[in-house]
């Protein structure tokens, strides 16, 4: 079974540590390689650009961030950029793990959406519109106040419609969540947040939101971080699959992908470090679930809620 993975954070580490090598890490500092993702058999995986906060406010280490990815992971001899869903049926046949390019707060372009059509041009092809707290477009879930989405955000909103670039609702405010899926043309997804009813964290999605995601036909992406597993902040695969029931129990079971969130976490759930051990997880949910529905909770949901998305030229 092949392997989907819609948020990972190694474009970060790159970004601030020149000397890392994705394709022949030796450093042991990287979760995401590029040999872990041939050995989790992974066809797609998304990168993120999150941009930290001592290096966020400009366009800079944003660019910096999307010349490391074609410099360090585009270059390797097995992965292709995923712009088109023709590119994708390219992987698939070719045999290919496929790279899509995602902006993880769009703080950098300063409300210059000028800025975020050269990013679709560059290859980026979805975007959260923010981190934890406030930017110049939304809230983010953590801002205390709770606000939603500004007047610049709501022309963001219409620009990533009209250029395809898909919409994800992880780290946004509730009210900024609510204030996207009025104004979206597009399904809207997650790409990495659990159910809240399961883990009462901010981070987590409530029933209406994910019964609002099914309904529009989007996708939620199961995450590994410990704290959105479980109160405790020490989580087993276990921890996962609570999820994945949750989520299924209330009409989300072809709505459900991963979203691990490696290279952006510290602490791992047990037997879960890195793609490469993903295969503790597919086991796991075959004791649990049929093979057809385990393939659609690793790849197949993702690659249908893809085909839809992306363009085909």
């Amino acid at each position: 079974m092949k392997v989907i993975d819609f948020h990972c954070d190694v474009l970060c580490k790159l970004l601030l540590d020149e000397k890392l090598n994705f394709k022949n890490d030796e450093s042991g500092s990287l979760d995401v390689t590029y040999k872990r993702l041939q050995d989790a058999g992974t066809l797609l995986q998304t990168f993120a650009i999150y941009i930290p906060k001592k290096l966020n406010g400009n366009m800079t280490p944003i660019l910096d961030s999307i010349d490391l990815f074609y410099e360090k992971v585009l270059t390797c001899p097995n992965i292709h950029l995923v712009l088109t869903s023709d590119d994708l049926e390219y992987c698939i046949e070719e045999g290919k793990i496929g790279a899509l390019l995602s902006l993880e707060g769009v703080d950098g372009l300063q409300g210059n959406l000028a800025m975020l059509r050269n990013l679709h041009r560059l290859g980026v092809r979805a975007a959260g519109l923010t981190w934890n707290q406030a930017n110049w477009a939304a809230d983010g879930v953590m801002e205390q106040r709770g606000g939603g989405l500004t007047a610049k955000g709501v022309e963001l909103i219409k620009e990533c419609n009209d250029l395809g670039i898909m919409l994800d609702m992880s780290h946004l405010s509730e009210r900024g969540f609510w204030d996207v899926v009025k104004l979206s043309d597009k399904p809207v997804f997650a790409s990495h947040s659990n159910a809240r009813a399961i883990c009462n964290h901010p981070r987590n999605l409530n029933d209406q939101q994910i019964k609002t995601i099914i309904e529009a036909n989007g996708i939620i992406g199961i995450t590994y971080v410990p704290t959105f597993l479980n109160s405790s902040g020490k989580a087993t695969i276990d921890d996962i699959i609570r999820h994945i029931d949750y989520i299924g129990s209330i009409g989300g079971e072809n709505h459900i992908m991963l979203g691990s969130d490696f290279d952006g976490i510290d602490v791992y759930v047990e037997r879960l470090a890195h793609p490469g051990q993903v295969i503790a997880l597919k086991n796991a949910l075959l004791k649990r679930y049929s093979a057809n529905q385990t393939e659609g909770f690793l790849s197949k949901n993702a690659l249908r809620f893809l085909r839809g998305q992306l363009s085909t030229s």
